[in-house]
């Protein structure tokens, strides 16, 4: 079910690196935080309960392929997981990598900017991505 006023459901989300029907992964431009993903569920969907339990395992195993992705291609400090849909409605994940020099740390990524810094993401991680969890959703 679309919501003609739903960001999430009229626009892609950001970059898309890779889909299939129920879900799609997204990179954030977001000069501050370069490697910034979300997985996006396609339909407008508002709780996690709202999904039958296959489409809870197959939206969560996503997030954890960016995860892993992430964690082993960029070594960050800590990686940020968050659902809120306060502001956009719409079933999606935050998959933020984090490190000590980054802009906002040890805060969350909204809250009080510590620090001007800049990180590069290598370009090889965006193929690597693409290529893991193509692999996951092919399935």
């Amino acid at each position: 079910m679309e919501h003609k006023n739903c960001e999430l459901c009229s626009n892609v989300g950001g970059e898309l690196i890779a889909s299939n029907d129920l879900l799609r992964v997204v990179r954030v431009h977001d000069e501050k935080y370069p490697a910034f993903c979300r997985v996006i569920l396609n339909r407008h969907v508002t709780e996690m309960t709202h999904l039958s339990s296959d489409e809870r395992y197959h939206l969560m195993d996503a997030v954890f392929i960016v995860e892993r992705t992430m964690l082993d291609a960029l070594n960050p400090r800590k990686i940020n997981l968050a659902s809120f849909g306060n502001m956009v409605s719409h079933l999606h994940w935050h998959v933020i990598p984090r490190f000590e020099d980054d802009p906002h740390f040890p805060n969350t990524i909204w809250g009080e900017q510590l620090r001007d810094s800049q990180r590069l993401v290598p370009a090889e991680f965006w193929g690597l991505l693409e290529k893991n969890i193509s692999a996951q959703l092919s399935c």
